[in-house]
């Protein structure tokens, strides 16, 4: 078994492995921190405590996520000198623009602008220390800008002249490389859905709260109201950013699809298990590829719906599998079976990546549909405490006791699609490019380092396993621990904004201003 392993299918699984446990980190990143920033915006416009509180908490969370994304993003990076030498000789004049630019421009960027909003409660004015989280946002997002333009280059290689004598890619044009249409397309889809994770990790941790705020106001106990309300106003924002950007989600998710259908025919269809060209195409709603036989045991299909999907043309001829392979073998040279992809892989993946998205959609505007206005508690329903939604209710009639429990159960769990929507998609993206690491330019087998040896990678895979583990540990138990724990509302925000140059009360006490930063978290 170890003899038969080649080491391009090791540095494929260590890379594999360690983008994926990455981009667990991203799409939170992203979202959280735009999250945040929303909520401090309102606590600056209103003065009201909750979103103080809730701003407070949600960025507690957000610094969490992006420290162990920021050690994993450079241990993927790294890799490109490790176990992938040969292709960074290759690309490296295109790839590394957009990478340098993520470094210099985006990630400075985010790095200055959060050390100021985490020291800076107590010595920012109000509107400049929210400008701060916005200014860290805004560098999320260019940083994904930056990083999806290098990746959308190896879908599709744009900008670049090709030295065959020395044997590398030269770039020529990085308004190419940057503002190609794939690459516009993928940031879309690419946003929407971390906003839809991001969206769905704050419903389930508030859905959670209010759970067990309601629980306790049932048996009688104490229950904080300062955090309710702020996990109220944390729930309803999650819900409609659910619904807003699972849609989003979902369009631009279709329009990739059709330029993916036009610049890599062979990646769609695979996820779509269609062998041959056909002309309408329908759509497989449900298949089981076989691959030896190169046909599918069992198919499920809806008549015309895939060149709809591919052309917005209910009779137009999409390419199959087959025919995509013999077009790639007659320009590049073998044979069709080295140009097709693992089919059942890329066919579920994409399905895969589809479901668990679009199922935090619907229980966001499930979710948007129950908490409104008349589905909280009626008055004589009321305690004094705090209004209690009515899902909570043991004697709800809406849903009874136990579809109260497993909405709330329901709420609890969406946290863990997006993510996972988000992982099927990378592989979906990886494994449907195969055998190409930059497509028509480069094959993936000669990609790899030479120089490095089968013990070498297999040493490097299961140490970064190791490790990753060991984070995931330190990252759970830090999430658990603070997401469990709820905003603190023994924090009171600044009785007085602070002026630059001026006197100002803090807490109301008189500002020290030889006072050292104070650290927020």
């Amino acid at each position: 078994m170890y003899l038969a392993l080649a080491p391009d299918t090791i540095a494929r699984w260590q890379f594999g492995m360690t983008t994926v446990y990455h981009y667990l980190f991203v799409p939170l990143t992203i979202s959280l921190v735009a999250i945040t920033a929303g909520l401090e915006t309102a606590y600056v416009r209103t003065g009201r405590t909750k979103y103080f509180h809730a701003t407070k908490f949600w960025g507690k969370l957000f610094l969490i996520n992006i420290a162990l994304g920021v050690v994993t993003g450079l241990v993927q990076e790294f890799q490109f000198g490790m176990n992938w030498s040969a292709y960074s000789r290759f690309v490296g004049d295109v790839f590394g623009a957009p990478l340098a630019m993520e470094a210099l421009l985006a990630f400075f960027f985010e790095s200055t602008f959060i050390g100021l909003w985490i020291f800076g409660w107590d010595k920012l004015p109000k509107k400049i220390h929210c400008a701060c989280i916005w200014m860290v946002s805004i560098g999320t997002i260019l940083s994904t800008y930056f990083i999806l333009a290098a990746n959308s280059f190896m879908q599709n290689p744009v900008g670049f002249s090709l030295d065959k004598a020395a044997g590398k890619a030269h770039l020529t044009d990085i308004g190419a490389v940057l503002f190609q249409k794939l690459n516009l397309v993928v940031v879309a889809h690419t946003l929407t859905a971390a906003f839809l994770t991001g969206a769905a990790f704050v419903m389930g941790i508030s859905a959670m709260h209010l759970w067990r705020a309601a629980r306790l106001q049932r048996r009688g106990r104490p229950t904080d109201l300062k955090q309710v309300a702020a996990m109220r106003t944390s729930l309803r924002l999650g819900l409609v950013l659910a619904v807003v950007f699972g849609l989003g989600t979902a369009i631009s998710g279709d329009k990739l699809g059709e330029v993916m259908f036009e610049q890599q025919p062979m990646k769609m269809a695979a996820a779509e298990a269609l062998w041959d060209k056909e002309a309408p195409a329908p759509f497989s709603a449900f298949s089981v590829p076989d691959v030896a036989h190169q046909r599918n045991s069992v198919d499920v299909q809806v008549p015309g719906l895939l060149s709809f999907l591919a052309h917005k043309d209910f009779h137009s001829a999409v390419p199959g599998i087959n025919d995509t392979a013999k077009a790639e073998a007659a320009a590049y040279g073998g044979s069709p079976a080295e140009y097709i992809p693992n089919v059942p892989m890329t066919y579920w993946g994409f399905r895969a990546m589809i479901l668990f998205g679009m199922t935090s959609f619907t229980l966001g505007a499930a979710g948007l549909w129950l908490t409104r206005r008349k589905f909280w508690v009626a008055p004589e329903h009321r305690t004094g405490s705090f209004d209690v939604p009515r899902l909570m209710l043991t004697r709800n009639r809406e849903l009874g006791a136990v579809g109260a429990g497993l909405a709330w159960r329901a709420g609890i769990l969406t946290m863990a699609f997006p993510v996972i929507a988000n992982s099927f998609g990378w592989i979906f993206t990886a494994m449907g490019r195969q055998p190409w690491a930059v497509t028509g330019l480069l094959r993936t087998v000669d990609a790899v380092s030479p120089n490095v040896s089968l013990t070498e990678q297999l040493i490097t895979l299961i140490g970064f396993s190791l490790l990753y583990i060991a984070l995931a540990v330190v990252e759970l138990k830090l999430l658990v621990k603070y997401a469990g724990a709820g905003p603190v509302t023994t924090e009171r925000p600044p009785l007085r904004d602070i002026k630059l140059g001026g006197a100002s009360t803090l807490e109301g006490s008189p500002r020290d201003a030889d006072k050292p930063l104070a650290f927020a978290y």
